[in-house]
């Protein structure tokens, strides 16, 4: 259990935590997009037409969309690997970005020409694995930033949990880009998402003891 006192004394002595969750989180971001890169290269495979794709705006779209979710994650736990600390800036900027893409993908549908077309934007041609293979893709680096914010200083473990999750599933995402062939923001908004918060979830629920001492 924790004590008011040791939070106190931990939360006194920042300055020598100060820089090493910085450090620590950007060894795990780049850890973890190595493994999740090997693991579409060997498992899942490059989508064929991925230098065409490149060049078109809606690749890099999904990009952005994943990369600002990875970076929400990386802000909130930023802040919550400290005693005490707090992950608002990291909670406005992901819920900011879900919104943007959200309306997006509901507007796409609506004007879509009939219900079948929406359905198809919805659907793509992986919706029933495309979150799964977010959430396989993001366990290497949840586990690994599960393993570094432990050995940090963090008080509220399933808020931490769930930012480590963020940033894990952020970056999955971004990586799974790569095999992905799925192109309108109504897909998306809605499978990439889920793929993103099923790590977040995952690493609430795994943080929740993992991240208590």
């Amino acid at each position: 259990m924790r004590t008011d006192d040791l939070i106190d004394a931990l939360a006194s002595d920042t300055g020598a935590t100060r820089r090493s969750p910085p450090r620590r989180l950007v060894l795990v971001a780049g850890l973890g997009a190595l493994a999740a890169l090997a693991l579409v290269l060997t498992v899942l495979h490059v989508r064929h037409d991925l230098m065409p794709a490149m060049r078109g705006g809606m690749f890099w779209m999904k990009a952005l969309y994943t990369g600002a979710l990875g970076v929400a994650g990386y802000l909130a736990i930023e802040r919550l690997a400290r005693p005490g600390g707090s992950g608002r800036r990291g909670w406005i900027l992901g819920l900011a970005a879900l919104a943007v893409f959200a309306v997006a993908g509901t507007v796409q549908a609506m004007v879509s020409p009939h219900v079948a077309h929406a359905l198809h934007m919805l659907r793509g041609h992986s919706w029933t694995h495309c979150s799964p293979n977010i959430l396989f893709l993001g366990l290497p680096m949840l586990a690994l930033g599960l393993w570094a914010v432990r050995g940090m200083a963090p008080t509220r473990p399933i808020a931490a949990g769930f930012a480590t999750g963020l940033f894990a599933g952020g970056v999955a995402a971004t990586v799974y880009g790569l095999h992905c062939a799925e192109n309108t923001f109504t897909f998306v908004a809605m499978w990439y998402s889920l793929g993103v918060l099923m790590v977040a979830a995952l690493g609430a629920i795994i943080g929740r003891w993992a991240l208590r001492w």
